[in-house]
């Protein structure tokens, strides 16, 4: 049996977020478009030479490199192009293609949402109908750079039809044959060039096919590839999944195409009932995605080794790849530059290209029976078992208050409507209360000091006088801007995991661990290595500083438990569900003692609560019920006249409302600027009770709404919510938005706020 070590992706960002300077720095002119190309070249042909020289067999050659976002690339690769961007066909330029991920003026950006249950956005392809073209194939122009430049036969990467449009907006049951009758010719058309240009294999994603399928959906997919089987009969694909088991294993593990690729690590368990159950096809290559995608441990070589070999003892495939379970773009490219981490962790610690390196050990070893490396299998258990034994994960204090929990810490003592009443007289809030999410822009000087103090530059006194400063000039702007509820502006964070990170037990933390989030932004995940307690107030100090400022209620602002655990790099040796308890009841001292400095309105924002979500519903429920339960057990500490609020990010309401009701939170903020209109509908159907706040501009692109734009949204929500539930805000956080933007689109927000109450005093009148 042939076996050969490859890759699903490789992170485009760099070692040092090169692509990342490059890209911000074509958008603030200070490169040329020729110059960013050249760029973008320079680093997609290193990264190729970098996993050759790290071992692989088989080098993936796009899909781990993109502008901005894969699902844009393909939507402006078919021309689909929504018609608000004045497109008039041949190759989309990168003024239309930024666009459409950021906006400009006078025109909103696509949707953007989560990819599958990763922290990695992508941008919704928009379809309208149009007819569709091959406006340039651009996978054909990495194949044939590679192959000339560097003499590589490279293995091409490409979303799938049926994921792609399973992910795409515009068409329903109705128009989804006339969508895919034009979409289906231009991938044909796409693989027969690169087959002709001498590619051997293609990769074709299909995560969706881990999803549950309807059978007409099943159907739909084996028509798909019995096309493509008809018309590029010399065309080998590679049919890529990952995230969970095959869905239908039996049906779609014999669709007509050259190879499979499955996931053993996070749908080890399906993916082995399937084998054993209905065994693999003897005509098809196995891909075996045995080392972790999304996590950043070190593999036990020895239990892998066990583990592929099981998984050929039954199947009969004649060739096998070792792979990743997923593209690599989920971890940060390298530990080689982390010097500051203690060596036990280190040690342990397993990114991109070590996990490649792991690649090529295991492919070797069980090929030759002989590890390659100095006794890597022995150094991988030692690293593994002297982590399990550090002292960070012996925490008595934390095992005694997981063991002391029972209902009531799970609960608060009053209903919401009693609440709400409690909660008007106290806070004495306007109709329509405007606020903001929590963050204001960071500028260059705010990351100058902070940079500053963190080298040693400045002492701590200097650096918090600096922060009072600009806490005090954000209060005052808030007050001319007409805000009800005002924040600090989290100056003094970093990030809004690893604040809080750095002040729990049980945390460390990286200086160069960067994976992207969306476009340009990338963050660096805090690793999650102990039992996590807490030992000293975190947020309460800055808020109450601020506080003093106004007389108006200013929010404390904090993480929560479910999303520090879903943004972190968690640890693998105990149950998520108890990592999260730990957080959970840190984060609830915190609440705590914000109450008793005086806090009345507390936000616990949770963006990522969906994102931990298994992608099948019918496992849903195990999930949510620990991770609603962790919500609440940091919150039920309050007394019933303070306001909890929390945000969510790019969530389906339709299908995730009761989770989000069962929070019990008294206000609710969630992002919806690029998908305004659906939750209107949706929320037309689902009544919700609680306060609420639809984010009513994005915050993600650079243009500022007009009043009247602004207004029109506030008028289309007022049909769903009731005028004692309605807030206004922004769709999420300002850190990443300049100071002018920020102060004009807050300005005709409030003024939008205005028009509402004006327009119910005269209709009362």
């Amino acid at each position: 049996m042939k076996l050969i070590s490859t890759s699903i992706g490789y992170p485009y960002i760099g070692k040092n977020r090169e692509w990342k300077r490059y890209l911000e720095g074509y958008w603030n002119n200070r490169i040329s478009e020729d110059e960013f190309r050249q760029e973008m070249k320079r680093m997609r042909l290193g990264n190729l030479k970098h996993q050759q020289a790290l071992g692989l067999d088989f080098v993936t050659v796009v899909g781990d490199f993109t502008f901005y976002d894969r699902m844009l690339d393909l939507a402006t690769m078919f021309g689909m192009v929504p018609n608000r961007y004045e497109y008039a066909g041949g190759s989309v330029n990168l003024s239309t293609y930024f666009a459409m991920a950021r906006g400009a003026k006078g025109v909103v950006a696509c949707e953007m949402t989560k990819w599958f249950n990763t922290n990695y956005h992508y941008i919704v392809p928009e379809y309208e109908g149009e007819s569709l073209q091959l406006t340039n194939n651009y996978l054909l122009d990495y194949f044939t750079e590679a192959k000339e430049e560097l003499g590589l036969i490279t293995k091409p990467t490409i979303i799938g039809p049926f994921t792609f449009v399973k992910l795409t907006k515009g068409y329903d049951s109705k128009t989804i044959a006339e969508f895919l009758l034009k979409l289906m010719p231009l991938y044909i058309k796409t693989f027969r060039q690169l087959c002709d240009a001498g590619a051997e294999w293609i990769q074709v994603e299909e995560p969706a096919l881990v999803l549950s399928l309807t059978n007409d959906e099943v159907q739909l997919v084996k028509e798909i590839y019995r096309q493509f089987s008809e018309q590029l009969p010399s065309a080998r694909i590679m049919l890529q999944t990952y995230f969970e088991g095959l869905f239908a294993y039996e049906e779609l593990s014999n669709l007509p195409v050259a190879g499979l690729g499955l996931d053993f690590v996070h749908g080890e368990e399906e993916n082995m009932a399937s084998l054993q159950m209905h065994g693999f096809p003897a005509d098809k290559v196995l891909g075996i995605g045995i080392i972790n995608g999304r996590d950043i441990w070190r593999a036990n070589l020895a239990e892998k080794t066990s583990k592929v070999e099981a998984i050929m003892a039954i199947c009969s495939a004649n060739e096998v790849w070792i792979q990743s379970s997923c593209s690599l773009q989920h971890v940060p490219v390298t530990k080689q530059s982390e010097n500051k981490l203690e060596s036990t962790l280190k040690e342990a610690l397993s990114f991109a290209d070590e996990k490649i390196i792991e690649l090529s050990q295991l492919t070797s070893y069980i090929s030759d029976k002989h590890w390659s490396g100095n006794k890597c299998v022995s150094e991988s258990m030692t690293a593994i078992e002297a982590l399990a034994l550090d002292k960070a994960r012996k925490n008595k204090q934390v095992e005694d208050l997981i063991s002391q929990l029972g209902p009531a810490h799970f609960k608060r003592p009053m209903i919401y409507s009693n609440r709400r009443q409690l909660q008007q007289k106290v806070l004495q809030l306007p109709d329509y209360p405007t606020t903001t999410i929590g963050s204001f822009p960071q500028s260059a000087e705010v990351k100058k000091i902070r940079k500053a103090w963190r080298n040693n530059e400045i002492t701590t006194p200097e650096y918090k006088q600096f922060l009072r400063n600009e806490t005090a000039r954000w209060i005052e702007i808030q007050e001319d801007i007409g805000l009800d509820v005002l924040v600090h502006g989290e100056f003094e964070r970093t990030d809004m995991v690893e604040f809080f990170g750095e002040k729990l037990e049980g945390f460390a933390f990286t200086d160069n661990g960067w994976v992207v989030s969306y476009g340009s932004r990338c963050v660096k995940p805090p690793i999650i290595y102990g039992d996590v307690e807490w030992t000293v107030e975190m947020t309460v100090e800055e808020v109450v500083e601020a506080q003093k400022l106004t007389n108006k209620h200013v929010k404390g602002m904090l993480t929560g438990p479910v999303t520090i655990l879903n943004w972190s790099f968690t640890r693998d040796d105990i149950a998520r569900e108890q990592v999260a308890k730990q957080i959970a009841l840190a984060l609830r001292q915190e609440v705590k003692a914000l109450e008793e400095a005086g806090i009345s309105i507390i936000q616990v924002d949770e963006p990522a609560l969906r994102e931990g979500l298994p992608l099948r519903k019918e496992k849903w429920d195990s999930y949510l019920t620990w991770a609603v339960d962790t919500f609440k057990l940091t919150t039920s500490v309050v007394k019933n006249q303070t306001q909890i609020h929390t945000h969510m990010c790019y969530c389906e309401f339709n299908d995730f409302i009761e989770p989000i009701r069962a929070l019990d939170a008294d206000v609710l903020s969630i992002e919806t600027s690029r998908s305004h209109g659906e939750l209107i509908q949706s929320l037309k159907h689902n009544r919700y009770d609680l306060g609420i706040g639809l984010g009513v501009y994005d915050i993600h692109s650079p243009r500022v709404p007009s009043v009247e734009e602004i207004t029109s949204i506030l008028h289309d929500s007022k049909a769903v919510i009731a005028k004692d539930q309605f807030w206004v805000n922004p769709d999420c956080g300002l850190k990443t938005r300049k100071e002018e933007e920020t102060v004009a689109s807050l300005q005709n927000m409030v003024q939008a706020a205005k028009r509402l109450r004006e327009n119910k005093q005269q209709t009362v009148n």
